[in-house]
């Protein structure tokens, strides 16, 4: 293996690892969602499914403060802003003693986790360009998915052995690891020359400029809605598999399994994209992603939850397409905006969490005892994706000023 094979496949590791540390957040807590509520004084479902939906919230706000910024004062310092914010709300998760304390420390740390995962993308951005950087995104995100797959049974672990405190130490530990990683062997993507001087109307002119763009703004939305109904099985995934299943001790590995065939889609997604492109993979998998929920939607239409295998089976249907979705809707809404990549990043996560924040939280709550609704969920957020993805690539519909893209 040459010098730079190992420096493409650190970058890629260490990239990823700015990213997972949001999905550990995320995802380590999902087996403790009902003690937490429990201690703090909250049993009610929806507001456990709160605890996953915050951070998403926390994310997509931080991504406009650290986004501009990095653009102005360059990548690294930024993330270690963040990683600190992050280390803060992580205490405040740990002292809490009521649902609102929790949800602001759930919050708080988004809004840290924000600037890894945002700069993140942005260093990919200043490397990469193209299906090149599709590729390497899809890498990044292999690497990434591992957390999904191991954080929950962690979490598991750690819950029984040390209580859901401790889950909250053991991600500040985690940040700790990879902030020495990131300082010690980083450089600096974003040169000197190609910063642009922090102003007050840094923000507003990021955001004249990326409405320039439709296929950037499109795609945005689409990955927003996309982003919708994962976050509604992140949500809801406790509550169903131990709730109204009752799988509490299989629910690790139920997680892990499912993570995996999202995991291996990445991965195949990294290889084809080079030969197919992002819009042709864009295109077979939201056919794929909606139609698998609409067969679901007519065999069990009025029926109890099928089998936990046969649910399993239509997840991973599921989280196959979703994991050629995601990279590539990233890349292919960032490829024409390069030229302002972090303010760029930030607004089209901004704009992408406005649309799947509120489809979460709405159909989450038909959640009880039913599997149904999620599905009806991944078909709607699926035909309305399609019906943008097609408007924008099969008509002369003109708003603004559009630029070639």
């Amino acid at each position: 293996m040459t010098k730079a094979q190992k420096s493409s496949l650190e970058f890629i590791a260490l990239m990823a690892s700015l990213m997972a540390m949001a999905a550990l957040a995320i995802d380590a807590i999902l087996p403790a969602m009902s003690v937490i509520s429990s201690d703090i004084g909250s049993s009610d479902s929806g507001s456990s499914q709160l605890l996953i939906i915050m951070v998403f919230l926390g994310l997509g706000f931080g991504q406009l403060i650290f986004g501009p910024l990095s653009d102005s004062f360059g990548r690294k310092p930024l993330v270690f802003i963040g990683f600190l914010i992050f280390i803060i709300a992580s205490f405040v998760c740990i002292y809490s003693t009521s649902l609102e304390m929790m949800i602001f420390g759930r919050i708080l740390q988004g809004i840290g986790l924000s600037a890894p995962r945002t700069i993140s993308y942005s260093m990919i951005r200043d490397s990469f360009e193209g299906n090149d950087m599709a590729r390497i995104m899809s890498f990044v995100t292999v690497v990434f998915v591992l957390v999904p797959i191991l954080a929950p049974a962690m979490g598991m672990f750690i819950l029984e052995l040390y209580g859901w405190q401790s889950i909250f130490y053991f991600q500040m530990l985690f940040c700790f690891i990879v902030a020495v990683w990131f300082y010690s062997r980083q450089k600096e993507t974003l040169s000197f020359e190609n910063r642009i001087p922090f102003t007050s109307s840094l923000f507003t002119n990021g955001f004249f400029e990326l409405i320039k763009y439709k296929s950037s703004l499109i795609y945005t939305a689409i990955s927003g809605i996309v982003m919708g109904s994962f976050m509604l099985y992140l949500s809801a995934s406790q509550q169903i598999f131990q709730n109204q299943y009752g799988l509490v001790d299989e629910f690790p590995l139920i997680f892990a399994g499912l993570a995996v065939a999202f995991g291996i889609s990445t991965f195949l997604n990294g290889k084809l994209v080079m030969f197919f492109g992002m819009k042709k993979l864009i295109k077979i998998s939201l056919i794929s992603f909606t139609f698998s929920a609409s067969v679901y939607l007519l065999l069990f239409f009025a029926q109890p939850n099928p089998s936990i295998e046969i649910l399993c089976f239509f997840l991973a249907l599921e989280f196959v397409s979703l994991g050629f979705l995601f990279g590539n809707l990233k890349s292919i809404s960032l490829q024409p905006i390069g030229h302002i990549a972090g303010i760029g990043a930030a607004l089209t996560g901004f704009i992408s969490t406005l649309f799947a924040v509120p489809i979460s939280a709405f159909l989450g709550s038909f959640i009880t005892d039913s599997v149904y609704p999620m599905f009806a969920g991944f078909f709607f957020c699926g035909f309305f994706s399609l019906f943008l993805f097609f408007k924008l690539n099969s008509s002369n519909l003109r708003f603004f000023k559009i630029k070639k893209s």
